[in-house]
């Protein structure tokens, strides 16, 4: 019998489907969050050092190298403008995800709510949960072709503690502009609530679309909470580095329920994501115009099937609620008839979950892609 804490957690529909899957070389695989470019090579040397060297194969220091949280720091000193502190204002983690249940734990009491984006990545929607919070998700709309942001001041009640946002977003690739942010840091500071930022893929940018750190906003450095990784933009998925940075009076409970949860991040890692952290802007950007070009081909294999365009990120949603589909018996005859592995968003949002299933871009070549259309047809139009 399962405890109460897990009564409304679903299972994770990502590693059924690539299990149905299997090893077939002739499957096209979207449904993971992957991505085949390479991490940067100094970071690669960096690890192969690391291994076998003491300081490397450590629990010192808990909350990770000052090396790395300098480097942290400095990254956020750029992209925000404001100058966080190394020693107690930054958290080394062993991904962003080990960081988002320690911000969670440390910012809500059981009872508080939590408002989110719908749709969005299910751990976040279940950590928010298992940590004791409720869960208030407002619901992205499509205007003009793209995802839109609406009714967050008609969301926010007297127990909301926190605002949990990732942009882009995943798994729509919605991508917040100026206005939605002041609206967010208007709600967060007329509230006093903290704003939980998810900047997993904050630099994944497609269309010249500008680049916006919400600590940059007024008032709003005080009130936010950043948790990255190197996993996606240095494509380093298995190094299972991330960081938390935010004000000193919240870092402090942050880091003792991290040193509780995991005690230390992975040594052997954190000199190679420190690497990456510093390896050149050119290489980043090379990689963004690649997964853009890769969301291109995708777009144009779906054009007039019902779809949004992503701003950014890894992903966008194919709405087969519409083809007369729910997302499990799309994602199986995706798999059956056309060879495609993608992943179902039921438990992935509300208004916005189980009409949708989630494509994965970032792991495919172009060649492959630009099969994509015969495949969908022959499993979902006939």
């Amino acid at each position: 019998m399962s405890v109460r804490r897990l009564a409304n957690i679903p299972g994770f529909s990502i590693d059924r489907v690539a299990a149905a899957a299997g090893n077939d070389p002739e499957v096209l695989r979207m449904e993971n969050l992957d991505t085949d470019l390479a991490p940067p090579a100094e970071a690669i040397a960096v690890t192969h050092a690391a291994i076998g060297r003491d300081d490397a194969n450590s629990y010192l220091p808990f909350t990770g190298s000052l090396e790395l949280r300098s480097a942290v720091a400095q990254r956020l000193l750029q992209q925000a403008g404001h100058r966080y502190r190394p020693d107690d204002e930054v958290v080394i983690t062993c991904g962003g995800t080990e960081g988002i249940l320690d911000v969670l734990l440390a910012t809500t009491d059981p009872g508080d709510e939590v408002i989110l984006t719908d749709p969005t990545y299910a751990g976040m929607i279940y950590r928010a949960r298992l940590a004791g919070a409720n869960t208030k998700l407002v619901p992205f709309v499509v205007r003009d072709g793209e995802w839109r942001l609406d009714a967050l001041r008609i969301a926010v009640s007297s127990r909301t503690r926190a605002l949990f946002i990732m942009n882009p977003s995943m798994p729509s690739g919605a991508v917040l502009n100026q206005n939605e942010w002041d609206a967010i840091a208007d709600i967060c500071k007329k509230n006093s609530a903290w704003l939980l930022y998810n900047a997993a893929m904050e630099r994944i940018l497609f269309d010249g679309r500008p680049y916006l750190h919400p600590a940059s906003l007024p008032g709003m450095a005080e009130r936010t909470i950043t948790i990255g990784s190197v996993s996606k933009e240095y494509r380093m998925i298995g190094w299972r580095i991330g960081w938390v940075v935010g004000p000193a009076q919240v870092m402090s409970d942050i880091a003792r329920v991290h040193i509780y949860n995991v005690v230390t991040p992975t040594g052997i890692s954190q000199s190679a994501a420190c690497a990456a952290l510093k390896s050149p802007l050119e290489e980043f950007t090379s990689c963004v115009r690649e997964w853009e070009r890769r969301r291109d081909v995708v777009v144009s294999q779906l054009h007039s099937l019902p779809f949004v365009s992503p701003g950014g990120g890894w992903s966008l949603l194919l709405d087969i609620g519409t083809m007369g589909y729910d997302s499990f018996t799309a994602s199986r005859l995706l798999l059956e008839r056309g060879k495609v592995t993608a992943t179902p968003m039921k438990d992935w949002g509300e208004r916005n979950s189980d009409q949708f299933i989630r494509l994965v871009f970032s792991n495919e070549p172009v060649e492959r892609l630009g099969e994509l259309r015969t495949r969908v047809t022959r499993a979902l139009v006939g």
